[in-house]
């Protein structure tokens, strides 16, 4: 039999009734076998995700020595669970092992990584199979990178039962202590479960029918994409499409396991199905954009030196200074005299912009440096953009017609993106004018309008 390893976010744990629903989508399909779950989300707008509340109660155990009261919240939520679905589940028991474990560790960590346990034991009797634990599967090495050795220990485990549920986020770092992934990292799990398992494919579910071209608090009514490569996945999440996390495609990219990301709420719509290169040209959609997506609040650290390009090592001396400090660029834009740094504004907080400016003007000696702050960073997404003349062409006239300044741009090797740095106040606008290009116009042609 075929397997498909699911996981299913936090909105899909929110409440009792909604896990029912989640047993039901998985009942329904006997190739849904490994089941990843997330801890709890927001069952409201004003709710607090549980997630949240173990993290505070591992910071009120460090400084009053006690998470009783915030915990608290977390035992109601999950009491509250138990009770709703009826079932013969001490999760008293369970939560006071948890509690005064937060109490004796301390550790941020391990509180964290109880809302998905607690979820997978849940939802593991709910559904009449095998709890296996993360921590007993997913490992980390010295450097808190997976362990790829570890896939021979989840074939191992997930075969000797026809069925588990398995908590989602953390795994076990080298040293045995519980270490997560960052917030969002039970797509991660899902996609390490199925590699593991040699899985014919991910299903992801949460409570959006798959991505849309862009995001629809932008534009209303933005169509959705039914086939995404995982390259084009990879440039979209990283600019704010936060359907999926980044990082979830690298380990089923390499098994060439497709990801599905289907809608708890809506079981039926199809969703946005994310397939390998060797796959996707096969299925690749004719239109020339496949998204849009922007991030807010960069910085663009402009250096300029005649001759630069003949200075061994000029670049070297650049990126040396970022690394002494531990900052990380985004991109990085170069002509024969100029070098454009784009980082993240939030890595240059309290003072460090100017120290590493500083830095820098003593490494290079540039003629000219200058920064730009509050930069909003925007990248049309789409294989058939190299296919397509005029292009880019069709891109800029759409932000000149719509008045848009455009103070960077970036266009990567593999033709795949363009990128253009505006102004964070014309984030939202650069988009809705990038995407009103592409899809509404090329919907007028279509319909020979």
């Amino acid at each position: 039999m075929a397997i498909k390893v699911c996981k299913f976010g936090g909105t899909s744990m929110a409440d009792g009734m909604i896990m029912r629903r989640v047993a039901d989508i998985i009942h329904s399909d006997a190739e849904r076998r490994y089941i990843v779950v997330s801890a709890p989300g927001k069952r409201y707008s004003a709710d607090v995700k549980v997630t949240d509340l173990l993290y505070r109660s591992a910071e009120a155990a460090r400084s009053e020595g006690c998470c009783k009261e915030v915990f608290a919240k977390v035992r109601d939520r999950f009491v509250g669970i138990v009770k709703e679905l009826k079932l013969d589940l001490d999760i008293e028991e369970i939560l006071d092992e948890t509690e005064a474990e937060i109490d004796r560790t301390k550790d941020s960590d391990f509180a964290a990584s109880r809302g998905e346990y607690l979820s997978a034991r849940i939802m593991a009797k709910l559904l009449g199979v095998p709890f296996l634990d993360a921590k007993d599967l997913i490992r980390f090495d010295e450097k808190g990178a997976l362990d790829e050795s570890c896939y021979d220990d989840i074939a191992k485990a997930c075969g000797s039962v026809p069925a588990a549920v398995i908590p989602g986020f953390y795994g076990r770092s080298f040293d045995g202590k519980i270490k997560t992934f960052s917030r969002g990292g039970s797509d991660i799990t899902g996609a390490v479960i199925a590699r593991g398992v040699n899985a014919q494919v991910y299903e992801n579910w949460t409570d959006v029918s798959g991505f849309l071209a862009c995001d629809p608090r932008i534009v209303s009514g933005a169509k959705s994409i039914a086939v995404l490569s995982y390259k084009e996945l990879r440039e979209l999440s990283y600019m704010g499409a936060n359907v999926l996390h980044a990082e979830s495609i690298f380990p089923v990219r390499k098994a060439n396991i497709p990801i599905r990301i289907l809608n708890t709420f809506r079981p039926e719509d199809k969703g946005t199905l994310i397939l390998p290169s060797v796959h996707y040209k096969k299925k690749m959609p004719s239109s020339i954009v496949t998204g849009i997506a922007g991030k807010k609040d960069f910085t663009v650290l402009f250096v300029e030196k005649s001759m630069m390009n003949y200075e061994v090592g000029f670049t070297r001396k650049i990126l040396s200074v970022l690394e002494k400090h531990n900052i990380s660029f985004e991109h990085m834009p170069s002509g024969i005299d100029t070098l454009s740094l784009i980082i993240d504004s939030a890595s240059l907080r309290n003072g460090l912009l100017e120290i590493i400016e500083s830095e820098i003007d003593e490494a290079v000696h540039p003629d000219y440096m200058r920064t730009l702050e509050n930069v909003a960073l925007v990248a049309t997404v789409g294989h058939g953009m190299s296919a397509s003349v005029g292009t880019s062409a069709r891109l800029f006239k759409a932000l000149s017609d719509a008045e848009i300044n455009v103070r960077m741009i970036d266009q990567g090797s593999s033709e795949l993106n363009i990128i253009v740095g505006v102004d964070n106040a014309d984030c939202e606008k650069c988009i809705a004018a990038i995407y009103h290009e592409f899809f509404d116009a090329d919907d007028a042609v279509a319909a020979g309008v």
